[in-house]
Order: C-alpha cells, then structure tokens, then sequence
C-alpha cells in the first residue's frame, strides 16, 4: 500500500509540476495581454477592436510560450472569436456574426490542403515516394557529392507536394544504414543528414501546398488578388532554388567528402499496410498525381478551381480503396486546424478595425512599401525559428495584408516565404527536429545553414516578389 501510495504521489507531483508550468504560461499570456489591450486610452481603437487586439496577443504569447500544442491555440482563438466578438456586426444579424469566425474551416484553402495530404499518404502506401529515392540513388551510382545532390533535389521536389516532416521521416529511412564513409559524424554523414532538412523546409515554399503559412497568404490574397498554383510557383520557386543551391554549397565547403560508395538501405514494410497495393492502383496513384499537379499548374487555361481539382485524388483515391479509414484518420488534421484558427483570427483582426489601427503606426509612406516587406519578411523569419511558423504568418501576414490600405501579394507573399526560412535551431522545424534526433548532427551544426538561409530569403523573396507579382 505504501509503495502505491508512493508511486501515485509522485505521479500526481509530475502531473502538477507540468500543469503548473502550463498554468502560469497561460495566467502570463492572458495578463499580458489584457494589460495591453484594456488599460491603455487608445486613441480610434473600438471595443471590438480592443477584443480582437487582446485575442491576438494571447494567440501570439500561447504559440510563443508553447503553453499548450499549436492547434489547440487555434481552436482558443475560434472560442474566444465567438465569446468576445459574436455580436459584431448585429445590423447584419447576430447569427452571420457568430458563423464569421467558423467558415474559415470550409475555406478552399483547407480542401486544397486535404487533397495534397490525400496525394502523398497515396505515394507512401503505394511506394511510389521510395520509388522515386531509388531511382536517384541509382542516377548518383552511389557517388557521395551526387547522392547528396540528388537527396537534395528529391527532398525538395517531394516536400513541394507533402508534408516536410513526412518526406524528412521517409529520406531518413531511405539514407539511414549508409556504408562505406558515411559511419557516424563523418562528413559526408553530416552534411546529407543537413541537407535533408534544410531541402524539406525550402521545398515547401514551392507550391501553394507545401507549407501551410503558403495557404495563409493565400488565404488573405484570395478577395483582391487571388494568385493560380503556377503563379506561387513562379514567385516562390525561384528564390528557394537559389537557397538550396547556396545551402549545397555551404555544405559542401563546411563538409567535405570523399568517402567510397553509398548504397540504398533495404526497403522496410509499412507499419500499417505491410501488403504492397495491387499494381494497377499504384499506376492510378502515379496517374492521378501527375494529372492533379498539372491541373493545378495550369489553372489558368481550364479555369477550374484549385481546391475543385483537389476532390480529384480524394475522390478516385478514396472510391478505389487506395485509401482506407486508417489512411484518412492519418491525414495532418492538427494542420488544418491550425490553419482554420489563423484564417479566423485574420477575420478578427481586419473585421474589427485592428490591422487598420495597427498599420497606422507604421510610417508606410516614411519607410516605403519595399522596406516595410522586408521587415516584416525578416520578423517572420525570426519569430518562426522559436515558435510554429504557421502560428508566426497567423500574427504578420494580416499585417502585411493591411500595408496601404490594400493587399499587396508582393508584401504578404514575402511574409510567408520568410516563415518557412526560420531553420538555425534543432526545434526551428519538426525537420530539424527529426534529424537532430539520430544522434548524428550536434545542434551547433544547425546554425550555419539556418543563418544562411535565415539572411538571404527575405531579400530575395521580396525583390523577386516586387518583380513578378
């Protein structure tokens, strides 16, 4: 009886110690930010836009603090929404008031994303992502410098239609046992364990759903300057390849190599499906990826909406049995969350007044449309490598989209290519995260490429932006 009393009071005392440090980062944030929103006299601040400021400091000092998990700050935000500001608007009627905060969950934006996370559990459960690492593998012929190249290119290419973290966790497993002079803390071990994440992060700026901070500019573009699949690409691509060329290159100064020859590490089964699919629904895998990304690209010719092309792989995919309930319950929902929570709380801030107000203390005509990009570009950057840089563009880009009095695509598309720059930390990016876990790569060695990256990306993306869009 002693020895379970025991162990229950200590297992109450861990639960309380960890609870309470919770509890006091949230007492801190919802202080602070009643102390900033509510006792100040702000000069043409309304009470609703005092509300909106005080929920958006609270998101910020939450996400920050990580007092509680990122999309679990997004659903707070939707409540808080709805009890402080669900009477916003009455001569429109109280109940659209209330459903204006909830609809950013039906955006096109998020079925976008469903059929981007449709697309690559169908390339893990039919192989065709370890496929594609093969063939490279086969193309390097087990050279080390054009391994790294190809891991690089692939990573890249992968992450520009999935997940990052998904395509870091399938490199890692495709690279891992490694013979030859890729031993653990070689050079050559650390630079393409470096290489994997950093090419993860830089290919999600790619395409519009290869990172979600993407789906939030887009998002706040949508009403005024709503910009196509390719037209992202054409803005986005060009400075991430410029990136990961530079990154290669710094890795290849940092860690030289001439190790012998790499191999491919043997194919393990998937955990949940270790029955390979029949091979005509691999070849309707490769089909419908192939024809739902040059649909996507070519938006402009057909006409036909993004998020309506995204019903392509969920549907086919769904009706053939490519993906089952297990495949769909997998599906990155706490992405789409965090992503319904920052649309709605970019409804607050610019429903309310608050991006108006906020953006008057900004000397735009002192300072210039240019260098107010870039600075908001590089305070994505920074803020993105200590906190989500979904939760980092939730708070900028309704800034960036208020700059002037109309949105600019060349100020709000620099905000969240910069958010997906942020990579000098080990917890930076769940990429980083992942690679720092095997052991081989010490968390200094993060820094050199993330401050590279960190630099380069919001100049470059906002003189290309001011250029093309």
């Amino acid at each position: 009886m002693l020895d379970t009393r025991a162990s229950i009071q200590a297992l109450l005392g861990h639960f309380e110690f960890s609870s309470g440090r919770a509890l006091v980062k949230i007492s801190m944030s919802l202080l602070v930010a009643g102390l900033v929103a509510y006792l100040p006299a702000y000069a043409d601040l309304s009470s609703p836009g005092r509300h909106a400021l005080f929920i958006l400091l609270v998101a910020a000092g939450l996400w920050l603090t990580e007092a509680m998990a990122a999309f679990a700050v997004a659903l707070v935000v939707i409540a808080l929404e709805i009890l402080l500001l669900g009477r916003l608007g009455r001569g429109a009627g109280q109940e659209e008031a209330w459903l204006m905060f909830l609809r950013p969950w039906a955006s096109p934006i998020i079925w976008l994303f469903l059929g981007g996370f449709a697309l690559a559990r169908a390339a893990s459960r039919t192989g065709l992502d370890r496929a594609m690492a093969e063939r490279v593998l086969d193309w390097s012929r087990g050279h080390p410098g054009r391994t790294l190249v190809g891991t690089m290119a692939l990573t890249f290419t992968l992450s520009m239609f999935m997940s990052n973290t998904a395509t870091t966790a399938m490199m890692l497993a495709t690279v891992g046992p490694l013979v030859a002079g890729a031993q653990h803390g070689t050079p050559f071990a650390r630079a393409l364990l470096l290489g994997i994440p950093v090419s993860a992060n830089l290919g999600g700026m790619g395409t519009l759903i290869g990172s979600p901070p993407n789906a939030i500019a887009a998002a706040a573009l949508e009403v005024s300057r709503p910009l196509s699949f390719s037209t992202w690409m054409v803005a986005a691509l060009p400075p991430a390849l410029l990136l990961i060329g530079a990154v290669w290159l710094l890795l290849r100064r940092l860690h030289p190599h001439d190790t012998g020859k790499v191999e491919l590490a043997p194919a393990a089964p998937h955990p949940e499906h270790p029955v390979r699919l029949p091979r005509w629904k691999a070849w309707l895998v490769v089909g419908v990826f192939f024809l739902t990304v040059g649909l996507w690209m070519t938006g402009e010719l057909h006409g036909i909406p993004l998020p309506v092309v995204s019903f392509l792989p969920v549907t086919l995919f769904a009706a053939a049995g490519v993906l089952e309930d297990r495949d769909v319950r997998g599906f990155q929902w706490d992405v789409l969350l965090l992503v319904a929570g920052g649309l709605s709380l970019g409804v607050a801030v610019s429903e309310t007044g608050l991006a108006r107000w906020l953006v008057g203390f900004v000397p735009v005509d002192t300072l210039g449309r240019l260098t107010l990009a870039l600075m908001l570009a590089y305070l994505a950057s920074i803020l993105s490598n200590f906190m989500s840089n979904t939760a980092a563009a939730n708070i900028l880009v309704p800034l960036g989209a208020a700059l002037g009095g109309e949105v600019d695509p060349s100020v709000v598309v620099p905000i969240a290519l910069s958010a997906s720059a942020a990579m000098c930390l080990p917890i930076s990016t769940p990429p980083n995260a992942l690679v720092f876990a095997t052991g081989q790569v010490p968390a200094r060695a993060f820094l050199r490429p993330g401050l590279l990256v960190g630099l380069l990306a919001p100049p470059l993306a906002v003189l290309w932006a001011s250029v093309v869009l």
